[in-house]
């Protein structure tokens, strides 16, 4: 039997005994419910003050049965008890609680699902940036770990959509799914695109099939390791100077150089509607605009001066950490 439903059965027996002893000295001593309440109380609990009327025998016989059937129970609530806090269950079931009330606190979260290499990584980025997550992830001794390294986490598949739920996945912000398997992504993509229409969902596949039917379930974008791998070395070999200096191009602020994302609706009011020479970000800041996301999702590379800044547009800029630490200065305003 699981602990959790011996302890249902403890509850059980203990509210069946107080039924029992109340019944009891109603109908075979004439107690009123108050009386046979305070006559059970005292009883089971050994507790031993004087009776509230004197018993004659069926109810000293009845008395008798109850303070043994009352031993019985308390020797087993005990055995449960002590089982339930020996196995740390107690303490764990509170850890869980309280990690649930701050997941369900989430807004504008990610929701990773699984904790295998790509997962580590993704959680590894978000938390350099200081960006809330909470990890889905089926292996115990693997949640152990998320949760000691202070990890948002919650023990499940994510196929499931309690689980999915319990991530708060209709306030999360996005979602990456990197199972092993393709169809547990499609799967996670189609399920939290109905939990959530505004989410960004991000998948891993392993089969080029699986691209097409993952972008179809929802998936903004679907990432596939191993055809990145190989293009990637390929591409030090045809262009290597190109690559590595790609390479340094970081958003971790731990390279010379760094690319930044800038939300068009964070900037202050005066700029919207202006052209990128309005903002003049080079003069102030010392970082150079090198691409412009369109309100239709395109990009475009190295902007002309005379573009104008439209809302739910984007600008990716690039420059050194301090002259990033400017700009963002200056977009907080």
């Amino acid at each position: 039997m699981k602990l959790r439903n011996k302890l249902y059965t403890v509850v059980f027996l203990t509210v069946m005994l107080l039924g029992i002893g109340i019944m009891g000295f109603t109908l075979l001593q004439d107690y009123s419910i108050i009386d046979a309440l305070y006559m059970t109380v005292i009883t089971v609990s050994t507790i031993g003050f004087g009776e509230v009327h004197p018993l004659d025998s069926t109810g000293k016989l009845f008395t008798i049965f109850l303070i043994f059937t009352s031993i019985g129970i308390y020797g087993y609530v005990v055995t449960v008890i002590t089982e339930f806090i020996a196995n740390g269950k107690l303490l764990r079931e509170y850890k869980i609680k309280k990690m649930q009330k701050k997941i369900d606190k989430l807004k504008g979260h990610t929701i990773i699902c699984g904790y295998g290499r790509n997962g580590r990584q993704a959680v590894a980025k978000l938390q350099s940036h200081k960006q809330a997550c909470v990890v889905i992830e089926q292996d115990k001794d693997l949640i152990q770990e998320i949760s000691d390294q202070g990890i948002l986490c919650i023990k499940g598949n994510a196929t499931n959509d309690v689980i999915l739920e319990k991530a708060n996945i209709k306030n999360a912000s996005s979602l990456i799914a990197t199972l092993p398997s393709d169809a547990d992504n499609l799967f996670v993509i189609l399920s939290a695109r109905q939990f959530n229409a505004a989410a960004t969902l991000i998948s891993r596949a392993s089969d080029d099939s699986s691209e097409r039917k993952l972008h179809i379930a929802g998936a903004n974008n679907v990432i596939m390791p191993d055809k990145l791998g190989g293009d990637h070395m390929a591409s030090l070999v045809v262009s290597p100077d190109i690559i590595e200096f790609v390479d340094k191009l970081t958003l971790d602020g731990n390279c010379k150089t760094n690319l930044e994302e800038i939300d068009v609706n964070k900037l202050p009011k005066i700029f919207i509607n202006k052209s990128i020479r309005d903002l003049d970000l080079r003069r102030k800041t010392g970082c150079s605009i090198i691409g412009y996301k369109t309100t239709g999702g395109e990009y475009v590379i190295n902007p002309d001066a005379a573009v104008e800044l439209l809302p739910n547009t984007k600008l990716i800029v690039l420059g050194q950490p301090e002259q990033i630490e400017k700009l963002e200065a200056l977009y907080q305003q």
